[in-house]
């Protein structure tokens, strides 16, 4: 039973709330950026993330516990590998949306929740339940209505989906908390950020610092937009049940899913509403098991 006072629960709601408004809001913060490269915008994120999280750690003093990971080899390697699972992640996302398939990444965030049950039966023997089974079946099927009437399958979908779980599944065992293991993670791939911004200035293609202000500021600012969600995210977790969370992550997805049909005007017929469907269906069987094991965890612990 959660005893937690309604003011930390209420706090705790709407910082989760604003980091899934947040991430759901990212398509337009790159659609702002999109005459630079989508990998010079990437190592931009990399860098100014490493810079403000950094401030940000300063300020509360966290140093030693973000320092303390480098002890364990077993943990570096951990973190060297979900570094690139979310340097992946993140380059593609940004790739996506800036090439019209914002629509895509929203499926491919709609997945998500279904490979990380898939992956939780894969690497940690967690036990799969019939309603799960379902759940990720209707996932596989708006998979295969896909490739039927694509003759490809949704690459950047199961990409966003694939790469995140990994690195869920990275973090999971990794002993460090989710802000200081991002400084470390873009600590490792800041190096080769930096070569790659040092080149493109050398070869004088680089958009920073010779773009306009705006784009100047905004490539700034991708640290920001990268960190705030996460503390929010973070926040929220520690005062709101899972079953929240889990309802709430879903808002993100359906966020870039508006801005897609209704603000960028993508094309969304009926191959892709049918694949929607059964993704959504997918993730209504899930949700409804979620809340169900709830409420008899609750039962079984009142007795």
């Amino acid at each position: 039973m959660d005893n937690r006072p309604d003011a930390e629960k209420t706090a705790g709601f709407l910082a989760a709330l604003s980091a899934f408004l947040m991430w759901g809001l990212l398509p337009l913060y790159w659609k702002a950026v999109q005459s630079v490269d989508s990998m010079e915008i990437l190592c931009h994120r990399i860098v100014w993330s490493l810079v403000f999280i950094g401030i940000i750690l300063t300020f509360k003093a966290r140093w030693r516990e973000t320092l303390a990971p480098l002890r364990s080899p077993r943990n570096l390697g951990i973190l060297a590998l979900s570094s690139i699972c979310i340097g992946i992640n993140w380059l593609i996302y940004i790739w996506a949306v800036n090439a019209n398939h914002v629509l895509a990444t929203s499926l491919g965030y709609y997945i998500n929740p279904l490979v990380n049950v898939l992956f939780g039966f894969l690497f940690f023997k967690e036990r799969l339940n019939r309603m799960q089974g379902i759940a990720i079946g209707l996932a596989a099927l708006g998979v295969i209505n896909s490739v039927i009437n694509y003759g490809a399958l949704p690459w950047i979908s199961l990409t966003l989906a694939v790469s995140f779980a990994c690195y869920g599944v990275l973090r999971k065992i990794a002993a460090v908390e989710s802000l200081p293991g991002l400084f470390l993670e873009t600590s490792v791939l800041t190096p080769v950020a930096l070569l790659y911004l040092g080149y493109l200035n050398s070869q004088g293609v680089g958009a920073f610092p010779g773009a306009e202000t705006h784009i100047n500021l905004l490539l700034i600012g991708a640290g920001a937009a990268t960190a705030m969600p996460l503390i929010g995210f973070a926040y929220g977790a520690r005062r709101l049940q899972l079953t929240t969370l889990g309802i709430l992550q879903y808002l993100g997805p359906s966020i870039a899913f508006l801005l897609g049909v209704f603000v960028f005007g993508e094309p969304f017929g009926t191959s892709q509403f049918i694949t929607f469907c059964f993704i959504w269906g997918g993730l209504a069987v899930y949700t409804f098991d979620s809340i169900r094991n709830l409420r008899r965890q609750r039962r079984i612990a009142r007795q």
